[in-house]
């Protein structure tokens, strides 16, 4: 039987979900070797988290920052370096989070037009032309809100999805979305795949790698993340929690209600479970610039692509914002976006999407602070409440960061904002 069969008969074996707390050696850097902050941020982690130096895996990707990286490019010059190391018999069954640092692209693009199938999308093509102008009929007739309109509008959705599916729309991700499924062997690339770790209880997500970013504006900024985060951890996370929902009502099949409630469900949360005072806005409005002192915790929605400075982070503060699009920008230090306008801040961790995700694909915000405020770590608390996999969003700050390690976070001073 060869090496590469033995490891992987390891790899698949082991059930990490089953295992204790992320322990440094259970994580695997992966650093652009063309790039000198990228190998100096992996190694000064190494350093600070006592990871092992050989868990550092180095990739060609060139000396200039990138963003996004082409869908054969990610196979050939990560996902398949990732592969290897992982099947090494040093390494099998043994590593259970990526880390990609700063230098490292986190969009991946989409995998293009399905092959043999140009012919199929001209034939859809023509269908939804017809279908357009029946429907076009059927309203200058006056039957707007017949059955047969209905029945049109939805024949043409249908169409539209099968057109997207072939020439490869929403098949993009981020990267690290992506890697969590580095070791899957082929799936299907259109929109998500389920995160097999998401309140997994049976074992099913052994292949499924935790995946965190240490990434940000500049190198400067992504150094923080880990100096932040272990200055939190010595002293407890103190501060206030700011909880932004929107006053929306929460009924059956209304999902943006549903996230209200879950917004509000942690402010109330966070009451019990922590020593942290709590401030909510409850209404349609922001917080508004600079309302948002020693904030320790955030949460709320919906500002797109217009970051509100309502904040003074503490070391360690972790939050996110719920809106399309805050990632994409990510290292932009003049970004109006949320992550990169946050981090630039003095944010520890946070999360978002580079492309369109769907308000579905978020966390619930009570199920990741929960998880938080029982004593897991940051990148343990995403993958046991983010829904999908081989999608959008991707999460940003040291993987280890326990920011509620103690039984409760300290109350500061103060128990009003000034």
């Amino acid at each position: 039987m060869s090496a590469k069969i033995i490891a992987m008969i390891l790899f698949v074996a082991v059930p990490f979900n089953a295992a204790p707390a992320l322990e440094p050696d259970e994580i695997l850097l992966i650093a652009n070797s063309d790039n000198a902050a990228s190998m100096r941020l992996a190694r000064y982690y190494c350093q600070k988290r006592q990871v092992p130096g050989e868990n550092i895996l180095t990739v060609s990707l060139g000396a200039e920052l990138k963003d996004t990286i082409g869908r054969s490019d990610y196979e050939k010059w990560l996902a398949g370096p990732i592969r290897e190391k992982l099947l090494d018999l040093q390494f099998a069954g043994k590593i259970r989070c990526l880390l990609p640092t700063y230098g490292v692209p986190y969009k991946v693009g989409g995998r293009g037009l399905l092959k043999g199938l140009e012919g199929k999308v001209r034939q859809l093509t023509e269908l939804a032309d017809q279908q357009k102008t029946r429907l076009k009929q059927l309203e200058q007739n006056g039957l707007a809100n017949s059955p047969e309109h209905k029945r049109a509008g939805l024949d043409l959705a249908q169409i539209q999805l099968d057109i997207d599916y072939i020439t490869g729309k929403e098949t993009d991700a981020s990267v690290d979305s992506e890697l969590s499924m580095a070791m899957f062997g082929p799936y299907e690339l259109y929109r998500w795949q389920p995160n097999m770790l998401k309140n997994n209880v049976s074992g099913l997500g052994f292949r499924t790698l935790m995946v965190c970013r240490l990434d940000g504006p500049d190198y400067t900024v992504a150094k923080g993340l880990i100096d932040k985060a272990i200055a939190a951890e010595q002293t407890g996370l103190k501060g206030f929690a700011y909880i932004d929902s929107r006053g929306l009502p929460s009924k059956p099949g209304y999902l943006p209600g549903y996230y209200d409630q879950s917004l509000r469900d942690l402010a109330v949360l966070t009451r019990l479970r922590t020593q942290l005072p709590v401030q909510e806005e409850q209404t349609e409005a922001l917080f508004g610039p600079g309302a948002c002192p020693q904030a320790a915790v955030y949460c709320g929605w919906y500002s797109l692509k217009k970051y509100v400075d309502a904040f003074d982070f503490v070391d360690g503060a972790v939050g996110y914002h719920i809106s399309s699009f805050e990632a994409v920008n990510l290292r932009d230090p003049n970004s109006s976006q949320w992550c990169p306008a946050m981090l630039r801040d003095g944010i520890t961790a946070t999360l978002g999407a580079v492309a369109e995700p769907y308000l579905h694909s978020f966390p619930e915000p009570r199920d990741f602070f929960l998880e938080l405020y029982s004593g897991s770590c940051l990148v343990e608390a995403y993958y046991r409440t983010t829904p999908f996999n081989s999608w959008q969003l991707v999460l940003i700050g040291d993987p280890l960061y326990t920011p509620f390690r103690q039984k409760s976070a300290v109350k500061p001073q103060n128990t009003t904002p000034q």
